[in-house]
């Protein structure tokens, strides 16, 4: 998803500001999130191994078994896909931060990171027009020798 937004913003802004050099690089989550991931990749793999075996770990506890692990028992297959998949399903949400950097002239003019959202196309061109017109009144200013 966030890939296909920063191609669009990115085509966009190229096609408006030629002269302007494009980068995307992904950004790590918070490692609190990276944590999360890397344990539910490991907690995913010993509980489809315990589904496929067919051995209850509650009884370890000395639980009764819930009803989803019985249904879990009953349909091994249909069990370690639903467990595959929302794992990694929320494992992929965990890594991922969407986020994207806007720098002009190394000097930054937004940032996800910060903010917590992206700006709309018409923010960011707005953003970028306002950026480009202080450079150039900037670059007009005459010079004063010390």
């Amino acid at each position: 998803g966030y890939r296909r937004v920063f191609e669009e913003y990115m085509r966009v802004i190229s096609q408006r500001y030629p002269d302007i050099r494009i980068e995307g690089e992904n950004y790590l989550p918070q490692p609190i999130y990276r944590h999360i991931a890397s344990f539910l990749s490991v907690f995913k793999l010993v509980l489809i191994g315990l589904i496929i075996v067919g051995k209850d770990p509650f009884a370890f506890f000395g639980m009764q078994a819930p009803s989803i692990w019985q249904w879990g028992q009953e349909n091994k297959v249909y069990a370690c896909m639903m467990v595959f998949f929302l794992s990694n399903m929320i494992e992929n949400q965990c890594m991922s931060t969407g986020a994207f950097e806007i720098t002009l002239n190394d000097v930054p003019v937004w940032s996800k990171l910060e903010s917590g959202h992206l700006p709309s196309m018409q923010q960011l061109v707005q953003i970028l027009d306002s950026e480009m017109k202080l450079n150039v009144h900037m670059e007009s200013l005459p010079r004063h020798r010390s």
